[in-house]
């Protein structure tokens, strides 16, 4: 028997810097930066995420800054 997909309730997702009231994203932060990525150390999107555009442009920033710095790698391969 299939389930309709009207059947389920999802919460929408919640920008993570906004609720902790966090302006600026910090390249040098790597725990929280490395929670954006994806496992093969590529920046997420948004509707993956959740983060809001402000937030996510300055996220990208901060992850490029960071693989400059070498302290996040650019891949994993």
């Amino acid at each position: 028997m299939k389930t309709s997909r009207s059947n389920v309730v999802r919460t929408p997702k919640v920008c993570h810097f906004c609720v902790n009231a966090i302006d600026d994203v910090d390249y040098k932060d790597v725990r929280t930066i490395q929670r954006f990525m994806t496992s093969y150390a590529k920046i997420a999107s948004r509707h993956r995420t959740g983060t809001c555009n402000k937030h996510q442009r300055r996220l990208a920033e901060a992850i490029k800054r960071a693989r400059f710095l070498a302290l996040v790698p650019y891949t994993l391969r």
